[in-house]
């Protein structure tokens, strides 16, 4: 089976690690190459190769200024992604919002038996005997 291309949208460029450290840079605010290539640690071909693949589904925008060429992130193709993940978002808040509820009940329960097993332990309820 073939590989699928990793430039056919914002969810495949975004697979790869590296890019999305590219994204995270930019977003601090518009870099030329040589920048990102010192920040990443990497060679400027392997820099250069990724900045293709984010331009070619227009994460980034690059603009020259003399001999220097300025990335800067284009977030817009990032909103498929934002809107694709907000429905696990709201999963995985039902799911934490149940566990607190979980928590607090055995928060009480504990509190409880502790109460009934050390009768000398005031419990914060006054018409608690």
């Amino acid at each position: 089976m073939a590989r699928a291309a990793t430039t056919t949208d914002a969810f495949n460029a975004v697979a790869e690690p590296r890019r999305r450290q590219i994204l995270d840079l930019l977003a601090q605010g518009e870099r030329p190459v040589n920048d990102l290539v010192e920040m990443l640690g990497l060679a400027q071909p392997q820099v250069s190769k990724h900045l293709r693949v984010l331009r070619e589904v227009d994460l980034v925008r690059v603009r020259d200024q003399g001999r220097q060429r300025l990335y800067r992130l284009n977030a817009a193709p990032l909103r498929s992604i934002h809107d694709w993940l907000r429905k696990y978002e709201q999963n995985w808040t039902a799911r934490f919002d149940l566990l607190d509820t979980v928590l607090t009940e055995l928060k009480q329960e504990e509190s409880d038996g502790l109460s009934e097993s050390h009768p000398s332990v005031r419990h914060p309820d006054p018409d608690h005997p």
